[in-house]
């Protein structure tokens, strides 16, 4: 994408009022992700609403939330390592009280909107894909999407275990399984879960973690782009929180934080 100058190209006098950067953008867009405002409580004199809206719908086209997430997982892969011989995935259901091109009735709120994100994550929990759904989507019919994913990172080991939770256990879920080639761990129906937990437990607390942003937690954006946008844009943030958490213990530099809990 060819940089935007200063001022605009076809103002016919050359001049016009100065784009905001883009780095001012961008903490606004960070700001509204965290804490889960709306774009009028978020603008300042710096940046409007409207700019934040205009800039985040040319983002989200442009899926710049998607290459950072991509840079950010080969980062964490070039310095840490990605274990790629267990895989999990799994669904978690937030609000979208505002509608939208990904929101459904939820069945766990009343039928209240609500959207679905079915994320897959390595075996200590670092978000590889997220898909998103309305709702009242079933997590069985989003493995297939979630697991396509997989194609941005690369060659996978000759043997990997996907695990699941028993709302997989059916035969569709296998057949896909077995069409890329991988191991299912799938809990059973009407076993307890803690006897069966095995290695879904990353997934759950990924989950958790990109829950700690506000615009997940409730998402009152309706286009699907930028809904896609703030996932996945979710999704670098943990995995830079984790490979800097991990970092730490292989490596120095001068501001390495001294505690895993980073702020």
């Amino acid at each position: 994408m060819r940089e935007r100058g200063e001022f605009h190209p076809g103002h016919p006098l050359g001049c016009h009022r100065r784009r905001v950067p883009d780095r001012v953008v961008f903490e606004h867009v960070i700001a509204a992700l965290v804490h889960g405002s709306g774009y009028e409580r978020i603008a300042s004199t710096q940046c409007s609403d409207a700019t934040i809206r205009r800039r985040l719908t040319e983002w989200a086209h442009l899926r710049v939330a998607h290459r950072l997430h991509e840079l950010a997982a080969a980062a964490y892969d070039m310095m840490i390592g990605l274990e790629l011989s267990d895989l999990a995935v799994d669904g978690a259901i937030t609000k979208a009280p505002c509608g939208g091109d990904k929101a459904g009735p939820s069945p766990v709120d009343r039928r209240k909107g609500g959207l679905k994100r079915s994320t897959l994550t390595e075996a200590t929990g670092i978000p590889l894909g997220l898909v998103s759904a309305p709702a009242n989507r079933h997590d069985s019919p989003l493995l297939a999407p979630t697991l396509a994913t997989l194609d941005q990172i690369g060659a996978l080991p000759e043997q990997v275990t996907v695990h699941l939770d028993r709302g997989y256990d059916n035969k569709p879920t296998r057949q896909v399984l077995t069409d890329h080639g991988f191991d299912a761990k799938i809990a059973k129906r009407g076993v307890p879960a803690p006897v069966q937990a095995g290695n879904r437990w990353p997934v759950e607390r990924t989950h958790a973690w990109m829950n700690g942003y506000g615009k997940l937690r409730r998402c009152t954006d309706r286009q699907a782009a930028i809904v896609d946008f703030y996932l996945y844009l979710a999704a670098a943030l943990v995995t830079v929180r984790a490979l800097i958490r991990e970092a730490r213990t292989h490596y120095r530099w001068d501001n390495r934080p001294t505690t895993r809990r980073l702020r």
